[in-house]
């Protein structure tokens, strides 16, 4: 019988919050996580061509041009320097960073249905952290929310994946400040080695410019790939009825017969999925969408277009 990362049934606890236990078993069904080889295309490519990309190409040093050496490799900085023409000379990466910035704020803590998005995302990462522990590469990131933004240098080994998992675990600490979106991401582009591979995953809200300015700066030197969690309910409002919501704090109605408010909502989710995309497509980013009723490893694994999440 095969095993998935998540059952379509979950207790009450496990919907709203994720044990390290969970996230440890994790490891064994990360292993279908498969990134294939392909023949490289330049110095400059990488060793995958995969769902998401490898390892790549690390710089090892510059050395006098020779005839047939890409002039797209020339060391400029040298040769001018020198006056005499040089070219980079780069060597493949065995051990490539690998990012995993985690969005942990509030609205992650939410879903209709399946598990809360905080969950998935956890889960997501866990199962990314052991494919690339599986594969021989560092693990490092950032776990953010509202109140704070803890930040994990990429180091080798399971206890790198275990120190990562154990703060996906904790319980959120309410909110005392206001860090945003946009915060975390800017502290990432300079967290972020080049050459990284670096998973965001949240919901997106709080979507600007500004963000997406980071995004785009941030894939001028990592591989970036964008993992949008969401629920049932922001891709289809209900037609009919009234809803109540709660964090526990504070509580939410939402009557179907208001068709401005909702209607509101579902412009501004739309904006958020085709701004995404749009980014993609231009920016070559990858983009995968990972809704809280679906199997984690089954989003990793699957091809899904850009495009995929249609309204």
């Amino acid at each position: 019988m095969k095993t998935n990362a998540s059952s379509t049934k979950h207790t009450a606890e496990e919907r709203v919050s994720i044990s390290l236990k969970s996230l440890i078993d994790l490891a064994k069904v990360s292993t279908s996580i498969k990134q294939k080889k392909a023949p490289a295309t330049n110095r400059q490519s990488g060793q995958y061509n995969a769902h998401f990309k490898g390892r790549g190409m690390a710089f090892d040093e510059s050395r006098l041009y020779q005839p047939g050496d890409d002039i797209r490799s020339l060391d400029w900085r040298v040769t001018a320097r020198t006056g005499k023409v040089h070219t980079k000379v780069f060597k493949e990466e065995r051990e490539r960073p690998i990012f995993l910035s985690i969005d942990n704020r509030a609205a992650m803590h939410f879903a209709t249905r399946g598990v809360f998005k905080s969950v998935q995302a956890a889960k997501l990462a866990a199962l990314l952290a052991w494919s690339a522990h599986h594969h021989g590469d560092r693990i490092g990131g950032q776990l953010f929310s509202e109140q704070q933004c803890l930040e994990f240098k990429p180091q080798n080994g399971q206890r790198a994946v275990l120190r990562l998992l154990n703060a996906l675990s904790k319980p959120t600490p309410a909110p005392t400040t206001r860090l945003d979106l946009s915060h975390a991401l800017a502290r990432l582009t300079h967290h972020a080695h080049p050459g990284s591979l670096v998973y965001i995953l949240s919901d997106f809200r709080g979507l600007t410019d500004k963000t997406l300015t980071h995004i785009i700066n941030l894939s001028h030197h990592c591989e970036v790939a964008l993992l949008f969690i969401y629920d049932p309910l922001e891709r289809q409002l209900p037609s009919q009825g009234q809803f109540h919501f709660t964090d526990e704090l504070r509580t939410l109605l939402i009557d179907a017969d208001d068709t401005l408010a909702l209607n509101n909502y579902q412009q501004q989710f739309t904006q958020r999925v085709d701004t995404l995309s749009q980014l993609a497509r231009q920016k070559r980013i990858s983009l995968l969408h990972c809704c809280t009723t679906d199997d984690p490893l089954t989003c990793l694994t699957q091809p899904q277009s850009i495009t995929a999440l249609t309204l």
